[in-house]
């Protein structure tokens, strides 16, 4: 059976894919991509590499035939990925797609989580429960990657992390964590049905993380909370848009201040602190810390301190 990946050439797909190819033979891999030159290396290895586009429904039917199981990446639009969402998972029903597994959020379960990515995701498991299609959720909690790797080195420069998750908690996942349990689900048997939350293994808050870099670094560290409007300004002045701009890099990350702040916000309020066993459920292996990533890193993030 043919395994479809969409976003094939994002960061999470490129992975997913190199996993994939650890267990299945590369012309079972249909990989979708808005820029099939991206994946020219891929295509020369055996997978079948195929235009498709969110924003262009009528090139998805195509894009999806012969494949039996879909992994639906998210898009990267926050509060716009609805309708991509939507297209995507139409073209795979209409192209007789078995089972799609979607990368999903935790915490979304609660109507009163502010998080504006809460939408995006709800609405697109709605979607996908009432096709025809046999469903998966893969429910990724915030990626450690995204604070460590990506946002660590200014926290290290400026000596401060600055956030308006107040003291909230939250089991942060290694990126890599989650791609591993999408591996899993899509190379196993007996996902059909399932809604994994897929955490890191401790809840932790901001001020804690900070306290450990500080530690292990050996660089003095403070945490600052701040409130909404606080946040706000500091992502204005930095240049980021409130609202989600397609390819707009931010200091390397594609960020928008209206998904962060709300994110922020979820986290003080609660709505983010689950922790559970699925990465170990699904791979076998326990989930990696918080601290494992910053120890992985520690090189690069005492070099960001200098």
């Amino acid at each position: 059976m043919k395994i479809i990946l969409t976003g094939a050439s994002g960061q999470y797909g490129r992975s997913a894919v190199d996993k994939l190819l650890e267990r299945v033979p590369a012309s079972d891999l249909i990989l979708i991509t808005r820029k099939p030159e991206k994946l020219a290396e891929l295509a020369a290895r055996g997978c079948e590499v195929r235009r498709g586009d969110y924003d262009e429904p009528s090139s998805l039917v195509e894009a999806f035939a012969g494949g039996g199981r879909l992994l639906l990446i998210s898009g990267t639009r926050v509060g716009a990925r609805v309708v991509q969402h939507q297209a995507a998972i139409d073209a795979a029903a209409a192209a007789g797609v078995g089972h799609i597994l979607y990368t999903s959020f935790i915490g979304i379960d609660d109507p009163a989580n502010p998080a504006e990515v809460r939408h995006d995701h709800i609405e697109t498991e709605r979607l996908i429960r009432e096709s025809r299609m046999q469903w998966t959720m893969l429910r990724d909690a915030h990626y450690a990657d995204a604070m460590i790797v990506m946002a660590g080195p200014g926290v290290m420069a400026t000596r401060q992390w600055v956030a308006n998750a107040g003291d909230g908690r939250e089991a942060m996942v290694w990126r890599e964590d989650c791609v591993d349990c999408a591996v899993a689900a899509l190379t196993g048997e007996g996902h059909g049905g399932k809604v994994y939350e897929i955490t890191g293994p401790e809840l932790q808050s901001f001020a804690e993380v900070t306290a450990m870099m500080s530690e292990i670094t050996g660089v003095p560290i403070d945490y600052v909370p701040v409130d909404d409007e606080a946040q706000y300004a500091i992502f204005d002045a930095m240049g980021i848009p409130r609202r989600p701009v397609d390819d707009q890099y931010v200091s390397g990350i594609p960020w928008n201040s209206d998904d962060m702040v709300t994110f922020g916000r979820a986290i003080r309020e609660g709505f983010l602190q689950i922790c559970t066993g699925d990465v170990e459920r699904l791979t076998g292996r326990p989930a990696r810390s918080v601290r494992e990533m910053i120890e992985e890193n520690i090189e690069m993030l005492r070099a960001a301190a200098e």
